[in-house]
């Protein structure tokens, strides 16, 4: 990945696959094998890489530790797989061999020579087999064996290899990094009761029903203290009331800046409980990581040399026209003081990490430089390989590939926008299907805080379930901003994807008015991802045909094929669709002739399917989608308790 300056990424237990054009000028046979180790040891493991043909080869390794792993690739003339071909020739030919095994043996002496010990003993007593014999069969067959091929291989001459000119390098993350289940909620509308503002302790009592729902990562916004200054209110309107509580992005203020907890909250006792707790319902803690501050933060008193400052003397305020963010100062990384501002900035991250936290949500990184983020996040793996760090980007493709290349561990993506089986497609094979599939990973959200899409707006209930199932089972990492989710909130501003009466800027009460609830989907939706390990990828989906186009199929699959799950999703969440879907029998290792049990985890449904065109109908008012677990095969004839 750009010729090396960028690590590739894989979780805990997957496998590097590496291809190598290696070649030499003339005819003789070349030879190649793949060399690795984890960053830091002395000496390398080895492994064989096989011919693919056309001056290709290939080999692979598994990693097995967090951190960086480094490879490379050798390849060498390799003079005895030559004089075998030769010698096959010849022998083929009914022509004498006698010389050539003794050029042979002489091969075999001088690897001896050089490798010496037990491995000298085991060549010197090929190459007497060669000439010791009188049975020239016998010696041809001896010679020509693959058990003589490989130990000259194994023990060629290390001098005259070529070694490839990079040590390229693996990032090796937790299990986490690559399947993850991300709920998102704002401890303030934790509370008990209209307006009453939630605690900490509050948020501790909501694990259980998180957890219950699937979820593995509880990311909380902003805890910090919220500044005075520009606060904005309801709506996001200039001027804020009285008791308008302000947007916890806006950061900072007499109570302290990133390192305190905003005191209506709670004590960093309290959040050291909540972590611990979460971790007993086998849920982790995510925090938002926004480097932004207000007029009201400590820095901006202490370090008015980390801001811009415009000719009038007042300071430059963060903007996005048409949008404008009078209660947000941007940090200015183009200060002098820059590696202050940067140590700074990390001793934040490794405050955090002091109470527990390892995993971060960072807000806007495009809009800081990627030397900062190259550099803190190496500085912080050193010591934490284990932490992780989720790119908020909603930008150019360029841009948020860039974030991914200096180490954010996952993206958000443009999924949030891709609303029709064409787009889904298209985007779904730019994902996996190119070189971002090496570094990007992908993390699906149906909506967040700040972006309520049109598709919700307008599409009911059903149009939430069908974006909860293309986020789930298209993308092995997925989210949801959970509350709203869940309770189908549809309410917009006008014209804008922007939520009314959003959580950012109130004290929301979740428990009042009446609303649809789709809890459970979510809960069956997230059974099905941790019991299908094939869908704990995202790499490995493969679309199917449909003749109706507002039906998006596709299945998923485990390598050894122990694991089919089939996706059928109607995108119109109005009207009922129906169509005729194509299965990928030779993708499955199905049969045609055979029958195959298609068992929707969704509704409990069961289907016997049998060829490759099956009829599907899905109608949103009951369930918009399938996810079906294929089985490969019956057990026996007859068995009538299979389809019960």
């Amino acid at each position: 990945m750009d010729c090396g300056r960028y690590a590739i990424k894989r979780v805990l237990g997957e496998q590097v696959v590496v291809q190598a054009v290696v070649f030499a000028e003339g005819h003789d046979r070349v030879f190649a094998r793949l060399l690795y180790r984890q960053a830091g040891q002395e000496g390398w493991q080895r492994a064989a890489m096989e011919a693919m043909g056309n001056d290709r080869w290939e080999g692979s390794f598994v990693v097995e530790a967090l951190g960086y792993y480094e490879y490379t690739v050798e390849g060498w003339v390799d003079r005895f797989g030559t004089w075998q071909e030769a010698l096959e020739k010849k022998y083929d030919a009914g022509q004498a061999v006698g010389v050539e095994l003794t050029m042979g043996a002489a091969l075999l002496g001088e690897a001896a020579a050089r490798v010496g010990g037990e491995a000298a003993k085991e060549l010197a007593q090929w190459a007497e087999a060669l000439v010791g014999t009188k049975d020239e069969n016998e010696a041809v067959a001896a010679a020509l064996s693959e058990e003589v091929g490989a130990w000259m291989r194994e023990h060629a001459d290390e001098e005259a290899m070529t070694r490839y000119g990079r040590r390229l390098r693996v990032w090796v993350d937790r299990a986490l990094a690559g399947f993850s289940t991300w709920y998102e909620l704002f401890p303030r509308s934790c509370g008990r009761g209209a307006g009453k503002h939630g605690t900490l302790q509050d948020v501790a009592a909501e694990l259980e029903r998180v957890a219950q729902m699937g979820f593995d990562v509880l990311y909380l916004p902003p805890i910090h203290p919220i500044g005075r200054t520009n606060r904005k209110g309801r709506n996001n309107v200039v001027k804020a009331g009285a008791e308008d509580p302000g947007s916890p992005w806006a950061i900072g203020g007499p109570e302290g800046g990133h390192k305190a907890i905003h005191p209506a909250l709670g004590t960093v006792e309290d959040f050291r409980e909540l972590v611990k707790r979460t971790r007993g319902y086998g849920l982790e803690v995510a925090m938002d990581l926004a480097f932004q501050c207000t007029p009201d933060h400590p820095y901006v008193q202490e370090h008015p040399e980390w801001f811009r400052w415009r000719p009038d003397g007042t300071v430059q305020y963060a903007e996005n026209p048409p949008k404008k963010y009078e209660d947000i100062l941007p940090i200015n990384f183009e200060t002098e003081d820059w590696r202050a501002l940067w140590e700074e900035l990390k001793s934040v991250v490794v405050y955090w990490l002091g109470q527990g936290v390892r995993i971060f949500r960072v807000d806007n990184p495009h809009t800081k430089p990627f030397a900062f983020w190259e550099w803190l996040i190496e500085e912080v793996r050193r010591e934490h390989p284990e932490v992780m760090f989720l790119a908020e980007a909603f930008t150019r493709p360029t841009v948020m590939a860039m974030l991914a290349k200096v180490g954010f561990t996952q993206s958000y993506t443009y999924f949030t926008w891709r609303n029709t089986a064409y787009e889904l497609r298209q985007y779904m094979e730019e994902l996996t299907g190119t070189g971002l599939a090496e570094y990007f990973r992908p993390n699906f959200w149906p909506n967040t805080p700040d972006i309520l899409p049109q598709y919700l707006q307008y599409g009911g209930r059903a149009a939430f379930v069908v974006r909860l199932v293309l986020a789930g089972t298209l993308s092995s990492n997925y989210g949801i901003y959970g509350p709203a989710f869940e309770r189908c909130e549809d309410r917009a501003v006008e014209g804008k994807e922007e939520y009314l009466d959003s959580d950012k800027y109130e004290i929301k009460d979740w428990s009042a008015g009446e609303r649809p609830d789709i809890s459970a989907v979510v809960e069956r939706v997230n059974r099905a991802r941790r019991e299908n390990a094939a869908l704990q990828r995202t790499n490995n989906v493969v679309f199917c045909e449909c003749e109706n186009e507002m039906l998006l199929a596709y299945c998923k699959v485990t390598e050894d094929l122990s694991n089919i799950v089939m996706v059928v999703v109607n995108l119109d969440s109005h009207h009922r669709q129906v169509g005729w879907m194509r299965t990928p029998l030779e993708h499955l290792a199905l049969e045609a002739h055979q029958p195959y049990l298609a068992q929707d985890v969704l509704s409990g449904d069961r289907y016997l399917w049998q060829g490759e065109w099956n009829y599907v109908e899905l109608d949103p008012a009951t369930m918009p989608a399938h996810v079906m677990v294929l089985r490969r095969r019956l057990r026996r004839e007859m068995d009538f308790d299979y389809f019960m």
